[in-house]
């Protein structure tokens, strides 16, 4: 009886060890972009496609806006935390092999109240990669709950890097 591989040993496309995001930018048609995040590495396709790959471990936000002639079919975020190479993930269209989702939102009125999310992250001075995984799941929750996030302030900021030193 031979055993299959583990999916777990080739997930991996790229063979680094990190998260693959695919990005198309057609002018008007589809849009997908990094809204925040460490890049490590970005590799130009051709002229309306990159690659951009993330350490394991990093937190970034990706924005899908798609549409048609009778206009927008697709307004997407999602909060992902790059997974290493032992760890669960969820898959996620364009996103190799996936990630830890923190937030997924759809639609333009609440991707546009994530945007403001991380626009008020950025201006209570935390960089929006920084913050508390546990921040952007709250987000995701109120959002689709219908409800108003907390803000992400400077005393939640350091009490989030007391508790990660605590832990370890």
């Amino acid at each position: 009886m031979t055993v299959p591989p583990s999916p777990m040993r080739h997930r991996q496309p790229s063979g680094d060890g990190m998260t693959r995001v695919e990005l198309t930018w057609i002018e008007k048609r589809i849009e997908h972009w990094i809204r925040f995040g460490r890049v490590a590495v970005d590799e130009i396709v051709d002229r309306r496609r990159r690659i951009v790959r993330f350490r394991p471990g990093a937190i970034f936000a990706f924005v899908r806006w798609a549409a048609n002639d009778y206009g927008t079919v697709v307004s997407r975020i999602d909060i992902v935390r790059a997974v290493g190479a032992e760890e669960p993930f969820t898959t996620l269209p364009f996103v190799r092999p996936g990630g830890d989702i923190l937030l997924k939102i759809e639609g333009w009125p609440k991707v546009s109240q994530v945007l403001a999310a991380i626009d008020a992250t950025e201006t209570a001075g935390v960089d929006p990669c920084d913050a508390a995984p546990d921040h952007w799941r709250h987000v995701h929750n109120r959002i689709a709950a219908g409800q108003v996030p907390r803000p992400y302030t400077l005393e939640r900021h350091r009490a989030w890097l007391k508790r990660r030193e605590i832990e370890g």
